[in-house]
């Protein structure tokens, strides 16, 4: 199992955390009465690490490439599919994805369509739970926007929630990205919004779950190239 860069200072850092704990109970559970208990928290802290550990895998996906779609940019399940009107950087109605994300998912993001990055963005912010409908705009976020070959733009959100309070973004404005390329982490379960044109087809369901880079979730309207 490859583990992603991200996790590795966490995963150095618990199991040090791990070790000093198990420590501490070796000197003190010495009795033979104490060697149920402390079996059992060998047990539950090699548990706990192991779990820390896979919360940051990285799995091998197929790079998908197909310009009329829009991919998931996330694992999770589908909270929210309605028009909202976007008023940060296009100020037009869009059709909003969103896509919440438990800390037993993958937790890499990657990029819904390819193009150019015209809009990035990081937002300070607060920290209400991932499901929450305020948590799009007053939660700590990045907000970058894809402008496609054809001219059409693809806004998407990386929202922190109650737990996850450490979002990486790798966009920067001016660079080429290519679909269903990473691009980003979210540490400990949150959201993705993907803002996509108002009379796209949408392909998905609330309630249903998504495989980041690998799930199409809507089909763009045609256009001729800007």
């Amino acid at each position: 199992m490859k583990i992603n860069k991200e996790g590795y200072k966490i995963i150095f850092v618990s199991g040090l955390v791990c070790l000093l704990i198990w420590w501490l109970f070796y000197r003190l559970l010495v009795s033979d009465a104490a060697t149920t208990l402390l079996w059992f928290s060998t047990i539950f802290l090699l548990l706990f690490w192991f779990f820390i550990v896979a919360f940051f895998r990285e799995p091998r996906r197929v790079r998908i490439h197909d310009a009329d779609l829009v991919f998931a940019p996330c694992d999770g399940r589908v909270v929210v599919t309605e028009v909202v009107r976007e008023n940060e950087y296009l100020r037009e109605e869009m059709l909003q994805i969103s896509i919440f994300m438990s800390i037993t998912n993958v937790h890499m993001n990657w990029v819904p369509v390819g193009g150019e990055v015209e809009y990035y963005k990081y937002h300070p912010g607060r920290f209400l739970v991932a499901w929450h409908p305020k948590s799009s705009t007053e939660n700590e976020r990045t907000t970058t926007v894809v402008r496609m070959a054809s001219g059409q733009r693809v806004l998407f959100r990386q929202i922190a929630g109650l737990i996850a309070r450490r979002i990486v973004s790798y966009m920067e404005v001016g660079h080429k990205v290519e679909q269903n390329s990473v691009c980003g982490f979210i540490k400990f379960g949150s959201r993705v919004d993907v803002l996509v044109p108002k009379n796209s087809e949408l392909l998905v369901e609330i309630g249903d779950p998504t495989v980041g880079s690998q799930t199409p979730i809507a089909r763009l309207p045609k256009k001729t190239e800007a």
